[in-house]
């Protein structure tokens, strides 16, 4: 062999050992599948991987990365949490928080006006009465409640009656004076009675930084199928939460325009208010008082709500009889301002041994009934009034009982005499009975219950936050029924024990 070729020989084992070695050694056609089945693959999750990104961007929750899905509402919540934290700092609503905005005349105001001040302090209510034109005397204003004049309201649409379409505005009147601290704004009539510190308990549970609208309906079932179910109705009174009147303040001139074919004030807000999709949240307390004749009924047998509001009253017998409306508003406002929260709330107890029936009208009246009635009777109001409208019987948005004709199956009446504010937060109520002129009953347990000529009632003041508490008719006892001498009975309102029931 040739040295060259030698040489050729040694280059090409050296060239061999340096090549990596061949772990396996497959046939052309196994390495032809294998070729195909890599690029399936590659096919595959290239379409998995478009998948996930469309399914990422059209869904708001990853279920394909639950971690990355549990950081994103981490982040979202350290974003929001500086909102709810100023919310949850603020105080509590009190009475600073509530605007008042009653709706007058230079015309009204002068004889109203006696209304308002029955409830309106001077050191702590805020609001105005607003007023078509400046009083040119000043002595036709009420001395300590503030007015306003109407602006900008002439140039609206009306079919019915042009002072609606002022009346609907002054919402937004009052939300543009941006009086500082404002939560609530409360309108009402210039013969409406509100109650404020019930309203401050009512409000409170509700977020002002929302929407909300806030009021009651009619009792007479024809005002409400004239008018609407769903509306709240103006001499009743309504709350509008400060976030809905700034959306109303951007509305309400088109809505003024759009339902100019509309009769009240309070129609023309319900309109505007359901163009926000915002419903009506209703409470008991609200009255519109759309009856005739005498609201004893409805005030005896007060549902189990705070008292809000009270309407229409010159329209009405006096609540308190030999009284006239203005002294027997006076009166309710007296006992009220004792206990806020417990004013004209029912209670019920039972003389078991002489079979006596007692309903408890706190700070207004109590019935006496020489038989057992059942507190489900006692709930339901007597039927003192008549319908608004027709002056009929009925129907009304909630159940009554007919006064009986038999003056035995009637109750002895007792109103408020005197209340007096005692220490460590409680009270004492006194009721007179009060003689009707109209037969009475000559039954002897009839006459031996008329002997009682006065009715003594204790309590404790009541929490205002009690209606925040899964609220609960209190219970009560007759304290001296052992010995009814002096012709007084006592009793005592407390709160029900767990186990207790109001039974016959």
């Amino acid at each position: 062999m040739s040295r060259s070729r030698l040489e050729q020989l040694i280059s090409r084992s050296r060239l061999e050992q340096l090549k990596p070695p061949t772990l396996v050694a497959l046939p052309e056609k196994t390495k032809a599948l294998l070729v195909r089945c890599m690029r399936v693959g590659l096919i595959l999750c290239l379409i998995a991987s478009i998948a996930l990104a469309l399914c990422s961007a059209f869904s708001s929750q990853s279920h394909w990365f639950p971690l990355l899905d549990r950081n994103r509402t981490r982040s979202a919540i350290s974003i929001s949490s500086p909102t709810t934290t100023d919310v949850d700092s603020e105080p509590p609503t009190n009475i600073s928080h509530i605007l008042f905005s009653i709706g007058s005349s230079v015309h009204t105001w002068r004889d109203r006006s006696r209304y308002a001040e029955t409830w309106w302090d001077r050191n702590t209510t805020r609001g105005y009465v607003w007023l078509d034109a400046k009083p040119e005397n000043l002595t036709n204003v009420a001395a300590y409640i503030p007015y306003r004049v109407s602006g900008n309201w002439t140039r609206f649409k009306y079919s019915h009656s042009q002072s609606a379409v002022r009346i609907a505005r002054v919402v937004v009147d009052s939300f543009n004076l941006r009086l500082p601290n404002v939560r609530w704004f409360v309108m009402g009539d210039d013969d409406t009675v509100f109650f404020p510190h019930n309203l401050v308990s009512v409000l409170s549970r509700y977020d002002h930084n929302r929407m909300y609208y806030i009021g009651g309906n009619s009792e007479s079932v024809e005002q409400d199928v004239m008018h609407a179910y769903d509306m709240a109705f103006g001499g009743g009174g309504f709350a509008i939460s400060y976030k809905l009147a700034a959306r109303l303040a951007e509305l309400m001139d088109g809505c003024l325009d759009r339902y100019y074919n509309m009769y009240g004030s309070d129609q023309r807000v319900w309109a505007c208010v359901s163009e926000t999709g915002v419903p009506l949240t209703k409470l008991g307390g609200f009255h519109q008082f759309d009856i005739r004749g005498d609201p004893y009924g409805v005030l005896a047998a007060h549902p189990l709500a705070p008292l809000l509001s009270l309407h229409h009253i010159d329209a009405l017998a006096p609540i308190f009889p030999n009284q006239t409306h203005l002294d027997s508003i006076k009166s309710l406002v007296h006992a009220y301002r004792v206990d806020p929260p417990r004013i004209i709330q029912q209670s019920v107890c039972y003389d078991r041994r002489r079979k006596w029936t007692v309903s408890i009208s706190w700070g207004y009246t109590l019935q006496l009934y020489p038989s057992m009635v059942s507190a489900l009777d006692l709930r339901r109001p007597l039927q003192t009034f008549k319908t608004w409208r027709s002056w009929a019987d009925g129907p009304f948005t909630f159940n009554t009982r007919p006064v009986s004709s038999n003056p035995c199956e009637r109750p002895i009446t007792y109103f408020l005499e005197h209340v007096k504010d005692g220490k460590s937060g409680n009270t004492l109520t006194t009721y007179k009975r009060f003689g009707h002129k109209e037969r009475e009953c000559n039954r002897t347990d009839y006459h031996h219950a008329m002997a009682m000529q006065r009715i003594v009632v204790l309590s404790r003041k009541m929490d205002p936050q009690y209606w925040t508490k899964a609220p609960r008719r209190q219970c009560s006892e007759i304290k001296n029924r052992a010995s009814l001498r002096g012709g007084t009975m006592m009793i005592r309102i407390r709160r029900c024990r767990p186990s207790e029931s109001i039974t016959i």
